[in-house]
Protein backbone atom coordinates (compact mmCIF):
# COMPACT_ATOMS: atom_id res chain seq x y z
CA UNK A 1 0.00 0.00 0.00
CA UNK A 2 0.93 3.51 -0.33
CA UNK A 3 1.25 6.48 1.63
CA UNK A 4 -2.33 8.01 0.14
CA UNK A 5 -3.98 4.30 1.00
CA UNK A 6 -2.73 4.21 4.60
CA UNK A 7 -3.79 7.57 4.97
CA UNK A 8 -7.15 6.84 3.49
CA UNK A 9 -7.68 3.67 5.80
CA UNK A 10 -6.27 5.56 8.61
CA UNK A 11 -8.98 8.44 8.34
CA UNK A 12 -11.50 6.02 7.73
CA UNK A 13 -10.51 3.68 10.89
CA UNK A 14 -10.50 7.29 13.13
CA UNK A 15 -14.05 8.31 11.79
CA UNK A 16 -15.17 5.17 12.67
CA UNK A 17 -13.74 4.29 15.54
CA UNK A 18 -15.18 7.63 17.06
CA UNK A 19 -18.60 6.81 15.57
CA UNK A 20 -19.10 3.30 16.81
CA UNK A 21 -18.07 4.28 20.31
CA UNK A 22 -19.91 7.96 20.98
CA UNK A 23 -22.78 5.89 19.52
CA UNK A 24 -22.37 3.20 21.56
CA UNK A 25 -21.71 4.92 24.85
CA UNK A 26 -24.91 7.02 23.97
CA UNK A 27 -26.87 3.81 23.69
CA UNK A 28 -25.89 1.81 26.47
CA UNK A 29 -26.47 4.81 28.45
CA UNK A 30 -29.95 4.96 27.12
CA UNK A 31 -30.15 1.10 28.85
CA UNK A 32 -28.73 1.48 32.06
CA UNK A 33 -30.72 4.55 32.69
CA UNK A 34 -29.53 7.71 35.41
CA UNK A 35 -28.86 5.07 38.34
CA UNK A 36 -25.23 4.20 37.02
CA UNK A 37 -22.97 6.11 34.72
CA UNK A 38 -21.07 3.67 32.15
CA UNK A 39 -18.16 3.58 34.03
CA UNK A 40 -19.89 2.60 37.02
CA UNK A 41 -21.90 -0.20 34.93
CA UNK A 42 -18.23 -1.31 33.56
CA UNK A 43 -16.90 -1.82 37.30
CA UNK A 44 -20.32 -3.22 38.24
CA UNK A 45 -19.61 -5.94 35.57
CA UNK A 46 -16.40 -6.61 36.76
CA UNK A 47 -16.86 -7.44 39.98
CA UNK A 48 -20.17 -9.13 39.38
CA UNK A 49 -17.45 -11.45 37.72
CA UNK A 50 -14.58 -11.83 39.42
CA UNK A 51 -17.01 -11.88 42.50
CA UNK A 52 -14.46 -9.56 45.13
CA UNK A 53 -11.47 -7.93 43.70
CA UNK A 54 -9.28 -4.31 44.72
CA UNK A 55 -9.33 -0.82 43.88
CA UNK A 56 -5.98 -1.47 42.45
CA UNK A 57 -7.11 -4.64 40.17
CA UNK A 58 -10.11 -2.52 38.65
CA UNK A 59 -7.05 0.45 38.25
CA UNK A 60 -5.29 -1.94 36.58
CA UNK A 61 -7.88 -3.39 34.63
CA UNK A 62 -9.50 0.14 33.50
CA UNK A 63 -5.97 1.77 32.93
CA UNK A 64 -6.74 4.65 35.00
CA UNK A 65 -5.04 6.04 38.47
CA UNK A 66 -6.28 4.44 41.56
CA UNK A 67 -7.39 7.92 42.99
CA UNK A 68 -9.76 7.75 39.73
CA UNK A 69 -11.07 4.00 40.63
CA UNK A 70 -11.19 5.51 44.72
CA UNK A 71 -13.85 8.39 43.70
CA UNK A 72 -15.75 6.48 42.21
CA UNK A 73 -16.13 3.22 44.75
CA UNK A 74 -16.56 5.77 47.77
CA UNK A 75 -19.92 7.33 45.38
CA UNK A 76 -21.00 3.82 44.46
CA UNK A 77 -20.27 2.48 48.64
CA UNK A 78 -21.98 5.78 49.60
CA UNK A 79 -25.06 4.12 47.11
CA UNK A 80 -24.87 0.62 48.86
CA UNK A 81 -24.17 -0.80 45.29
CA UNK A 82 -20.70 -2.22 46.41
CA UNK A 83 -19.40 -2.81 49.77
CA UNK A 84 -15.56 -2.92 51.08
CA UNK A 85 -14.03 -5.89 53.26
CA UNK A 86 -10.71 -6.06 55.03
CA UNK A 87 -8.27 -8.97 54.96
CA UNK A 88 -8.18 -10.83 57.83
CA UNK A 89 -4.49 -11.54 57.16
CA UNK A 90 -3.37 -8.07 55.85
CA UNK A 91 -5.64 -5.20 56.78
CA UNK A 92 -3.98 -2.86 54.43
CA UNK A 93 -5.83 -5.14 51.78
CA UNK A 94 -9.36 -4.23 50.79
CA UNK A 95 -11.53 -6.46 48.88
CA UNK A 96 -14.57 -4.82 46.83
CA UNK A 97 -17.76 -6.75 46.11
CA UNK A 98 -21.40 -6.32 45.47
CA UNK A 99 -24.11 -5.59 48.03
CA UNK A 100 -27.80 -7.15 47.04
CA UNK A 101 -28.90 -3.85 45.75
CA UNK A 102 -25.72 -3.53 43.57
CA UNK A 103 -25.83 -7.09 42.28
CA UNK A 104 -29.59 -6.52 41.42
CA UNK A 105 -28.95 -2.95 39.80
CA UNK A 106 -26.41 -4.71 37.87
CA UNK A 107 -28.43 -7.39 36.49
CA UNK A 108 -31.17 -5.26 35.55
CA UNK A 109 -29.16 -2.78 33.61
CA UNK A 110 -27.52 -5.83 32.10
CA UNK A 111 -30.54 -7.41 31.21
CA UNK A 112 -31.49 -4.22 29.46
CA UNK A 113 -27.85 -4.09 27.90
CA UNK A 114 -28.30 -7.76 26.27
CA UNK A 115 -31.50 -6.70 24.59
CA UNK A 116 -30.04 -3.95 23.07
CA UNK A 117 -26.86 -5.42 21.92
CA UNK A 118 -29.10 -8.37 20.83
CA UNK A 119 -30.93 -6.13 18.19
CA UNK A 120 -28.12 -4.84 17.09
CA UNK A 121 -25.78 -8.15 16.43
CA UNK A 122 -29.32 -9.64 14.72
CA UNK A 123 -29.25 -7.55 12.17
CA UNK A 124 -25.89 -9.02 10.64
CA UNK A 125 -25.39 -13.21 9.14
CA UNK A 126 -24.13 -15.37 11.91
CA UNK A 127 -20.45 -15.31 9.94
CA UNK A 128 -20.52 -11.70 9.47
CA UNK A 129 -20.73 -11.30 13.34
CA UNK A 130 -17.85 -13.92 13.96
CA UNK A 131 -15.83 -12.60 11.69
CA UNK A 132 -16.05 -9.19 12.88
CA UNK A 133 -15.83 -10.24 16.78
CA UNK A 134 -13.02 -12.14 15.60
CA UNK A 135 -11.12 -9.16 13.81
CA UNK A 136 -12.33 -7.07 16.99
CA UNK A 137 -10.14 -9.56 19.16
CA UNK A 138 -7.51 -9.74 17.16
CA UNK A 139 -7.06 -5.79 17.21
CA UNK A 140 -7.43 -5.93 20.68
CA UNK A 141 -4.37 -8.80 21.25
CA UNK A 142 -2.48 -6.07 18.55
CA UNK A 143 -3.14 -3.23 21.47
CA UNK A 144 -2.74 -5.14 24.32
CA UNK A 145 1.05 -6.07 22.94
CA UNK A 146 1.51 -2.38 21.97
CA UNK A 147 0.61 -1.75 25.86
CA UNK A 148 3.54 -4.10 26.58
CA UNK A 149 5.88 -2.74 24.63
CA UNK A 150 5.19 0.85 25.36
CA UNK A 151 5.43 -0.39 29.30
CA UNK A 152 8.44 -2.10 28.66
CA UNK A 153 10.60 0.65 26.63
Amino acid sequence: MNNGEIQELIDRYMSLSFQVHKKAEALIKEEIGNELTNDQHYILRHIYQAGECTSSELADVFEVNKSAITAIINRMVERGFIQRTRDENDRRVVYLSLTDGGSELFKTAQKRVHLLVESIITQFEKTEITNFLQTFEKLAQILNNKKQEEMGE
